[in-house]
This record gives structure tokens, C-alpha cells and sequence, in this order.
């Protein structure tokens, strides 16, 4: 009967991460997706003011010019395909 009224004592660990400093910010145990710094959208002002703002910013950051290239090709592509489905007449477009 003894040997059930006693309770071992729980092991303690002194566990510290293994990437933590401890002048760092927050707490490492905090998970937190890698991009958010630098997402805009995290706690933008609401409002159509502030949306437009956000999104007058986005236009004038520098972007990839590559992708861009590659939009523009795409949506004439897309363009293109869809003046063909309604069986538009190009010729118009070109003098003879």
C-alpha cells in the first residue's frame, strides 16, 4: 500500500533553444512565417485612404523587370486568344 501513496517527482530540464540570444526580440518559442517584415499588407491602416496608399506604394516599388516582361507577354497572349474565340477580324489592325 505504501508504494502507491508515494508519487515520483518530476524530472527537470534546464532546456535552453538552441538559436536564442537573449538580447534578441520576443520570444523564441514565438512562431513567426519568415516574410512578414516584409509584407505590407500586415497591419495596414484601413479605410479607403489607406488602401489606396498601400497600393499607390506597391506601384512605386521597384519590381523585378523580368516579370513584368513576361506579364505584359501573357496578357497579349490571353488577349489574343480571346479576340480569335469570338472570331474577331485582325485585319483591320494592318494596312494593305
Amino acid at each position: 500500500m505504501g508504494k502507491f501513496s508515494k508519487l515520483r517527482k518530476n524530472r527537470k530540464y534546464s532546456y535552453t533553444p538552441r538559436y536564442y540570444d537573449d538580447k534578441g526580440e520576443g520570444s523564441p518559442y514565438k512562431m513567426q512565417p519568415k516574410l512578414d517584415k516584409f509584407r505590407t499588407t500586415i497591419d495596414a491602416p484601413k479605410g479607403l485612404k489607406g488602401k489606396f496608399s498601400n497600393a499607390m506604394a506597391d506601384i512605386k516599388r521597384v519590381g523585378d523587370k523580368n516579370l513584368k516582361l513576361r506579364m505584359l507577354i501573357i496578357i497579349v497572349i490571353l488577349i489574343l486568344i480571346f479576340l480569335y474565340i469570338i472570331d474577331f477580324d485582325l485585319s483591320i489592325f494592318f494596312t494593305k
